[in-house]
């Protein structure tokens, strides 16, 4: 049975990850463009500023690994005080999986991932804008040793190494969550939400339950069967959910059935077999939850052009 960070990142289609390693000497700045992304990067060797706009200037050293979610568009720079390049277009990101500016005193390792439109919600409502994983924090010596596997795959290409780094990098990322889950990250987003999904995640009892809820969306559940699942009794289950998450257990249930019930709708699947699917006794019955959560009828989403998204040449 997959559990809950799996099915989600199942909706999200987070497979198409690039990799990239910006190496730069002397005085520096960049740019890097406002997107519709998920963002990670280590610093590896050397050090360098890290400019966010709704943040103070960050001091970023060999070890410190930063997660950005809707991403704005925001600098790394030797300097924060030197006016800052488009690091689009001095470097080329199309030619190389490698962009140089002046040298190799710092060196950076970064990866992109293009969310799906239809669901990005599910995690920039769950994760503050900007993340820093500091390298004294306990859970950055595990991300080391992954970075190392990955700096190793760009020092010496071989046979699949460009697989190899998208992997490593689903890696990353879901070792960023878990230390976002288990507070290792540095609060560095004054609107950081303090009840996700996420977060209930590292609960093995609140865990338990959204996994069943994620792997049987169409089962009919009741608190009380939840509760059971969690091992704990009706009230104190309730409650807990809703102090970790910030919704009911049936809210959430009805919230995730809408989510696969959109992505099923995109699909081409009919109106009528994904009610059915996600436990609706009639068309009408799913058609009112959907259009409370989605704002829109299925048959209007059915209409709507399926989002698309493409990756970026750079993933800085």
């Amino acid at each position: 049975m997959a559990d809950a960070l799996t099915s989600i990142f199942g909706l999200l289609d987070l497979r198409s990850a690039r990799c990239t390693r910006l190496e730069a000497a002397g005085a520096w700045s960049l740019r890097f463009p406002e997107k519709l992304a998920l963002k990670f990067a280590a610093v590896i060797q050397g050090e360098c500023w890290m400019l966010h706009p709704d943040h103070p200037p960050m001091q970023m050293m060999r070890g410190d690994v930063f997660l950005l979610s809707q991403t704005p568009a925001y600098v790394l720079a030797s300097d924060p005080d030197l006016p800052p390049e488009d690091g689009t277009k001095v470097i080329d990101w199309e030619g190389s999986d490698v962009g140089r500016y002046g040298g190799a005193d710092t060196v950076l390792l970064g990866g992109s991932f293009q969310v799906n439109p239809l669901h990005e919600r599910l995690l920039t409502e769950a994760l503050p804008h900007l993340m820093i994983l500091p390298r004294d924090a306990p859970a950055a010596s595990t991300l080391s040793r992954t970075l190392e596997i990955m700096e190793g795959e760009f020092r010496e290409i071989r046979m699949g190494s460009d697989l190899i780094r998208r992997h490593l990098a689903d890696m990353l990322l879901v070792q960023m969550l878990r230390a976002f889950a288990d507070r290792d990250v540095q609060g560095m987003d004054r609107r950081r939400p303090d009840r996700s999904w996420i977060g209930a995640l590292t609960d093995p009892r609140l865990g338990a339950a959204l996994d069943r809820i994620h792997a049987e969306p169409g089962r009919s559940w009741t608190v009380k069967a939840l509760s059971e699942v969690a091992g704990m009794s009706r009230t104190s289950f309730a409650e807990a959910f809703h102090v970790a998450i910030g919704q009911t257990p049936i809210d959430y249930v009805t919230r995730w059935r809408m989510q696969v019930g959109a992505d099923l709708i995109h699909q081409g699947l009919g109106i009528a077999d994904v009610a059915a699917m996600l436990g609706y006794a009639s068309q009408s019955a799913f058609g009112t939850a959907f259009k409370r959560i989605k704002g829109c009828s299925p048959k209007a989403a059915s209409r709507q052009q399926t989002p698309s998204f493409e990756l970026s040449a750079e993933s800085f």
